[in-house]
């Protein structure tokens, strides 16, 4: 998937660098006083903030189909919204998780569901969930004539020492007798229709940002989120304070999106972080 996305989609990206010490003070004082399974974390209010902006920027929510033999495609864009979401799993594995119909879950629910996502992650041999996604990629590609391609992806998926090792025999019997609620399914990791990475949360002292950022086909727009950092912020009257910013990086493929077209989206952020209180009708 990174392979194709560097070769066929025409990145651009853009930095944003919102002020957000008002919508940390705010999400503190949400969080204060509860015990910390019930904080809202601020990757959960973030993908919040994000899911509202891609509502007001729903282009960006989108997935492109283009043939450069026949120079022509169409970009299809969608009312729910399923991010793609880069998880760190306790194996030291990464693995990326669809997060769906985030466009109506409240912070809690999106934390519930991402605490829950990744709870089964742990207890799921990624392996045989790649397969599965494997497997019906395969049957997808047969389906659009794209023979030669498939079987070359499946004769790398199941040869040479880098080959995928899946359950067999009685181990598989057992691990799919699991109730799927309890386990990944290709339902869980399937694409979503835009991914989102924190990636300050690998590294939080990081002072920097993102410059550069792959888009993963068919998708049109994937987003870095930085670590937050201390930076000297000019008021309106000209007074410089000590304030907070957060550097997001917006990656989107030229095919699709123009630099106006991701406007509405940084606009609604900037309401957002301006006027924090609405955090709390989100909980």
């Amino acid at each position: 998937m990174t392979s194709e996305s560097w070769e066929t989609i025409p990145h651009v990206c853009v930095t944003y660098e919102p002020e957000v010490s008002g919508f940390l003070d705010m999400l503190h004082e949400i969080n204060e006083g509860k015990e910390k399974a019930e904080r809202i974390s601020v990757n959960t209010a973030l993908l919040k903030v994000i899911t509202e902006g891609l509502k007001e920027c729903p282009k960006m929510n989108s997935h492109i189909h283009f043939s450069r033999r026949l120079v022509r495609g169409r970009v299809d864009t969608f009312d729910h919204i399923d991010i793609s979401m880069p998880v760190i799993l306790k194996s030291g594995e990464m693995m990326t998780l669809n997060m769906h119909s985030f466009e109506s879950k409240s912070m809690t629910e999106m934390k519930d569901a991402i605490e829950e996502s990744i709870t089964r992650a742990n207890n799921s041999d990624m392996n045989q969930v790649m397969y599965e996604v494997s497997l019906d990629n395969t049957v997808h590609g047969l389906m659009k004539g794209r023979l030669l391609q498939t079987l070359m992806r499946l004769i790398g998926s199941k040869t040479g020492k880098h080959r995928v090792k899946t359950l067999h025999g009685a181990r598989k019997k057992e691990y799919y007798k699991r109730a799927p609620e309890t386990r990944l399914t290709k339902h869980d990791i399937e694409q979503g229709t835009i991914t989102v990475s924190n990636l300050g949360s690998i590294y939080r002292n990081w002072n920097g940002a993102c410059t550069i950022l792959e888009i993963i086909p068919p998708q049109v727009v994937a987003i870095g989120i930085g670590a937050s950092q201390k930076v000297p912020v000019c008021d309106q009257n000209g007074k410089i304070r000590t304030g907070e910013k957060i550097p997001f990086t917006i990656a989107f493929d030229h095919r699709a999106l123009d630099m106006g077209d991701i406007v509405p989206f940084m606009k609604k952020l900037d309401s957002i972080f301006a006027e924090p209180a609405v955090l709390k009708e989100w909980i």
